[in-house]
């Protein structure tokens, strides 16, 4: 993806939900299969000196929020999140860098369908959290699209 499509995608983050600028959260890169969200180390940091779990939820939260709203192409849709789940394995002791993958085909032609059948669908996203080439976070959600 080219560098403007991804600014603007920053722009659109930290223009709707004010927290992506204070975590200094950048779109990364977009390929079309995955997406990577990053935010520096020093404003989600703990009392220990590693990220701080909130950040961390938030950061997963958002990469799956931000593919959505990427493979939905509707900008006038609202996307929320039903429910989550998460789970901390190795502390982050440097930048914050979340992946989330687009689903398979057939969970994205489930969706599509649904999308527009009723101007309502939910999707289920992975998202992880990579530090020195280990999992340090795992998060699974489920978001909802609404036209």
């Amino acid at each position: 993806m080219n560098d403007l499509f991804l600014r603007e995608t920053e722009a659109f983050l930290h223009a709707q939900i004010p927290l992506t600028r204070a975590m200094g959260v950048e779109v990364e890169s977009w390929d079309g299969r995955q997406l990577i969200l990053r935010a520096p180390l020093e404003p989600n940091h703990n009392h220990l000196g590693t990220a701080f779990g909130g950040s961390l939820s938030a950061l997963a939260t958002l990469a799956g929020y931000s593919l959505l709203w990427l493979l939905l192409g509707d900008r006038e849709a609202h996307i929320v999140i039903r429910d989550s789940s998460i789970r901390f394995r190795h502390p982050v002791r440097g930048a914050l860098r979340a992946f989330c993958q687009r689903p398979g085909d057939e969970a994205w032609e489930v969706f599509r369908h649904q999308w527009s059948a009723t101007g309502k669908a939910h999707l289920h996203l992975h998202a992880t959290i990579e530090h020195e080439q280990q999992t340090c976070v795992e998060f699974e959600g489920t978001f909802v699209a609404i036209r």
